[in-house]
């Protein structure tokens, strides 16, 4: 009762304990029937504080956990996709070095197919001029050779014809000459 009268600092427990403690009960009592109010209450109240609260919490919890779920679960998928795509780039970087690699071989074989094409094509027009020039020099030569023989026949002519002190025909002076040079050209080949 001290305990009771110690917190009762407003007084009205007071009359309480008084006619407690007058009835001659001398402790404490459970009256069931306030048990069974207060549990129904408590129950009615559990009941009233599920439905409107509770229950929705529980709707909303559990479609917080399927998300949570469906979020893992494209996490998942994102990784399993990246990965994929990771794997298609590598596989093409590594097609295209390949194919990169091809290029520059077939690029470096047309270039030293072409560079000894031209090479070639150098060489033959090279001895195709050397040719020309031996052609040219011997046509040269032979054009020399004739103009010098047409000098010496007229030299030869005048000189005959000094020393024999009359003047011979055009035409048989050249003859003359001529079969002259041919004997003496075809001394010095043999003997050359």
């Amino acid at each position: 009762m001290d305990l009771f009268a110690l917190l009762d600092t407003s007084g009205t427990l007071a009359p309480l304990l008084a006619a407690e403690e007058g009835a001659g009960g001398g402790g404490l009592t459970i009256n069931l029937f306030w048990v069974l109010v207060t549990a129904a209450n408590f129950i009615m109240f559990a009941a009233l504080a599920w439905y409107f609260g509770f229950r929705g919490l529980t709707a909303a919890l559990e479609a917080r956990r399927a998300r949570i779920e469906q979020g893992l679960k494209d996490a998942d998928a994102a990784r399993l996709e990246r990965e994929r795509a990771a794997d298609e780039k590598q596989a093409l970087l590594t097609e295209a070095r390949r194919q990169a690699n091809e290029i520059v071989a077939r690029a470096q074989k047309l270039a030293d197919e072409s560079r000894e094409r031209e090479v070639a094509e150098t060489r033959a027009e090279i001895e195709r001029l050397r040719e020309q020039a031996a052609a040219d020099i011997q046509a040269e030569k032979q054009r020399a050779l004739a103009e010098i023989r047409g000098e010496v026949a007229d030299l030869a002519l005048r000189a005959a014809g000094k020393v024999v002190g009359e003047t011979m025909d055009q035409p048989r002076e050249r003859r003359l000459v001529e079969e002259f040079l041919t004997e003496v050209g075809s001394d010095g080949r043999s003997r050359g």
